[in-house]
């Protein structure tokens, strides 16, 4: 199970936290993922995290702005999002993988959260 929190309103330019967390089987999940959706885009890979070593990848688009990070001793995911801008906007959900490796879309993932809502005014 996932739990993701830490969205809300912010202007252009700041910052949020994100953070996600996972319980029950939470030894086979591998990466740990964020995904954001709007209703204009089919859900999109922003960042991915292995739980072992911290391997990460990043989306283009946020590269330089997002950090994601792991603390495995709370099975939590967080994402640092600096710089927010308008088209940053959507709700953001956590995933989990059983796959190795650094997977970016959405369907090489197994379990989700319920989605936190990021709004950033212009």
């Amino acid at each position: 199970q996932l739990q993701a929190s830490g969205g809300g309103l912010v202007q252009a330019g700041g910052s949020l936290r994100l953070s996600c967390v996972a319980s029950g089987r939470t030894d086979s999940m591998l990466p740990m993922a964020w995904f954001r959706q709007t209703p204009r885009k089919e859900r999109e890979f922003v960042a991915t995290i292995t739980w072992s070593d911290g391997r990460i990848a990043y989306a283009d688009s946020v590269k330089g702005r997002f950090t994601i990070s792991r603390d495995n001793d709370v099975n939590t995911v967080y994402l640092r999002m600096n710089s927010l801008k308008p088209e940053d906007t959507g709700v953001y959900y956590c995933a989990a993988s059983l796959l190795l490796g650094l997977p970016t879309d959405y369907q090489q993932y197994d379990y989700w959260g319920q989605g936190t809502l990021v709004t950033v005014s212009s």
